[in-house]
């Protein structure tokens, strides 16, 4: 989902009755995107392993909760 503000994240939330997880801005899910699908049509592409995810995620400071592969 996009939104304009954390106000309007606040309000769908409560809407859904949903509690509220990552949020990122627009750039942010681009830079995760360029990483993540960087070789998906390549005909090699085989999958990224947990420790491949993390490394992506860790390279974006993207370490809270809810990138982990396990829980805590």
């Amino acid at each position: 989902m996009l939104f304009r503000s954390d106000e309007e994240i606040e309000s769908w939330l409560q809407r859904k009755c949903l509690e509220r997880g990552a949020v990122l801005s627009l750039q942010r899910v681009w830079e995760l995107a360029k990483r993540w699908y960087v070789d998906r049509i390549s005909p090699a592409f085989r999958g990224r392993t947990a420790d491949e995810a993390q490394a992506i995620f860790r390279q974006l400071d993207l370490t809270g909760e809810f990138w982990r592969d396990t829980p805590a």
